[in-house]
């Protein structure tokens, strides 16, 4: 019992890892795709500032595989600790009638797979580690951007910001006004902060203990 034990928590670890792997991949993706839109769009003055709100929906797309993929990760995480828990804690430090029956629950969940959080939760977890650094620093360049390159191209000499009614006008895209991308761009981020912030997702190893992903 003990070796098949062993053998079973340490292919449990591999394809955590694994798994582990393709979210750190994601979100390689996610940065270099960043960093590139930035160069695109602040190298020159006359880049257009679409350039930017294309970077965040590829951004969201990248968030939105890497919130399926941590989907997989969960479960094969969440086994990973039900050993640590409930077979190793309980060896080095044992405590009476301490879920005595994790191993009757493990073997239904081999027997029928399901995932452990919702799409939403993921989603909301990987923003809240990494993607919200990311969208903010797009946000930072766009508002740049709108304040900044109708100086530059003009060649006067830079104040310290583009007027509101300026800086408005330059957000136009295409037939949409310059008031309307604005007001999409903000109703996106507030979204963004309240998914990553005020939602209450804390489930599952989130409740127990510090030490996550």
């Amino acid at each position: 019992m003990a070796s098949t034990m062993s053998h079973f928590h340490r292919a449990e670890i591999a394809r955590m890892a694994g798994w582990r792997d393709r979210l750190d991949r994601t979100t390689n993706w996610a940065v270099t795709v960043a960093a590139a839109m930035l160069s695109v769009s602040l190298s020159t003055p006359s880049s257009h500032h679409g350039v930017l709100l294309f970077a965040m929906l590829l951004l969201l797309q990248l968030l939105w595989i890497e919130a399926r993929r941590y989907r997989f990760f969960d479960v094969y995480r969440a086994r990973v600790r039900q050993f640590e828990r409930y077979y190793f804690a309980q060896l080095f430090s044992p405590q009476d009638n301490f879920a005595s029956n994790w191993l009757l629950i493990m073997g239904e969940t081999l027997r029928t797979p399901q995932f452990l959080i919702s799409t939403r939760a993921a989603f909301a977890r990987r923003l809240r580690r990494n993607y919200i650094h990311l969208f903010s620093i797009l946000l930072l360049a766009w508002v740049l951007k709108l304040t900044s390159p109708t100086l530059q191209v003009e060649g006067q000499e830079m104040g310290l910001a583009a007027s509101t009614r300026r800086a408005i006008g330059n957000a136009a895209l295409g037939p949409l006004p310059g008031w309307l991308v604005f007001a999409f761009v903000a109703v996106f981020y507030c979204w963004l902060i309240y998914t990553a912030y005020i939602q209450n997702f804390r489930e599952g190893e989130l409740s127990i203990g510090d030490v996550h992903v």
